[in-house]
């Protein structure tokens, strides 16, 4: 228990990091970075997304990496990718070394951020994962908490490259020795018996075709939403007619929101199979969406609260449902398949949604609400698979650790 308590705990701090340096980076510094680049804000959203289709097409080759040697290598590995491109960016003169950072940005996210942790869990614990997935979600939840108030002042007082260079350093000194005290995948099969076999045992008969479809068009939908969200919230809430001293502080609550919701999962929603968690928390951003286009300025913080906990269960929901669905064996290759979609989605969320917001304003929630909902539909034809593995109370384990 101790050392899954450690390695949750590092594998969190070190994605918090990850998250606040790269994902969390453009809504605060797109602005200043376009101003002294002498280029329109829409092209360094651009390059953000040329990150996110880079990240789509690494995926599958870094899961399927993870399947065969663990993780420790490959997290490791991408510090030294995001000290090197917030190096670049922050060395940039102009569009083609900010395209240049950004896409070796997008080879760190694709190698370094929420599926390549999952697929480390995965590899490590096996069917046993889901508590482990949570954990880490539990303390990354504050990547925007943290990310965007540090951003800030780093850019306040030593520029939009100063914060870059901030970045790139604590890659270096806080998250590659987090990475590196991961343990190996031999060393924790032998220090956990039987989980050798939890983890290589026989498949299960997979699930209709359509189950993957829905699955990757929910992951899809929910991954624009969140990186609209993040890319966005600061002008959306401006929008809503938020006073600019507040709109920080209320972007904030998402962090927070993020881990309460993670918290009723790891509590009340554990008992229940994650496709029931997973629907609730779906429905979460179209209500907050409809309250905000609706009522304006007075439901910000709400709006905030109800897309930060529906976002904190999907997060858990994108590690933990292909789980139960396909079982542990070739979890890492399947997942990059799972949310290639997801990123190139995530490519086109920063630009589409800042089109939709600056034509309808408030308005553009009115779509993201639509795909919201569409996500809902889609987990609904989702069945619920007789027994999973993954923390379903009629569960029986395998050869489950003493």
């Amino acid at each position: 228990m101790a050392g899954r308590l450690r390695v949750v705990t590092t594998l969190g701090l070190a994605q918090t990091l990850a998250w606040a340096s790269s994902y969390y980076l453009p809504a605060l510094l797109a602005r200043p970075l376009a101003r002294e680049l002498g280029v329109p804000e829409p092209t360094v959203f651009a390059a953000f997304s040329v990150a996110l289709v880079v990240s789509a097409l690494v995926g599958p080759h870094t899961g399927r990496r993870i399947d065969r040697r663990g993780g420790r290598a490959v997290l490791m590995a991408t510090n030294g990718v995001f000290a090197l491109g917030l190096a670049l960016m922050a060395l940039a003169g102009g569009s083609p070394g900010l395209f240049a950072a950004w896409l070796v940005m997008g080879v760190a996210m694709g190698s370094g951020l929420y599926e390549a942790a999952f697929s480390s869990l995965v590899r490590l614990y096996g069917h046993d994962a889901r508590g482990a997935i949570t954990g880490i979600t539990l303390i990354a939840g504050f990547a925007s908490t943290v990310g965007w108030p540090l951003t800030a002042a780093l850019e306040q007082t030593f520029g939009w490259r100063g914060a870059c260079w901030t970045w790139a350093a604590l890659h270096l000194l806080v998250g590659l020795p987090l990475n590196a005290s991961l343990p190996r995948v031999a060393v924790a099969m032998a220090a956990t018996p039987g989980l050798t076999a939890a983890v290589a045992e026989a498949p299960r008969p997979p699930p209709p075709a359509t189950t993957a479809a829905l699955l990757a068009w929910v992951f899809a939908v929910t991954w624009f939403i969140s990186t609209a969200m993040a890319a966005h919230l600061p002008r959306l809430l401006g929008a809503a007619g938020a006073a600019p001293a507040t709109v920080i502080a209320i972007g904030a609550l998402v962090g927070p929101a993020q881990v309460a919701g993670r918290l009723l999962e790891f509590g009340f929603l554990r008992r229940l199979h994650p496709l029931h968690s997973a629907r609730a928390a779906a429905l979460m951003h179209p209500l907050g969406a409809a309250l905000l286009a609706v009522a304006g300025a007075p439901v910000v913080a709400a709006f905030a609260l109800l897309h930060g906990a529906g976002n904190g269960i999907l997060t858990i929901a994108k590690g933990s449902l292909p789980l139960a669905l396909f079982g542990p064996q070739g979890y890492g290759q399947r997942q990059g398949l799972l949310m290639l979609p997801a990123r190139l989605g995530q490519a086109l969320s920063p630009w589409l949604f800042g089109l939709l917001l600056a034509a309808w304003g408030t308005g553009a929630l009115w779509f993201s609400a639509g795909l919201g909902l569409s996500a809902l539909a889609a987990l609904l034809f989702i069945h619920t698979p007789a027994r999973s593995g993954v923390g379903h109370p009629t569960d029986k384990p395998q050869e489950r650790p003493p």
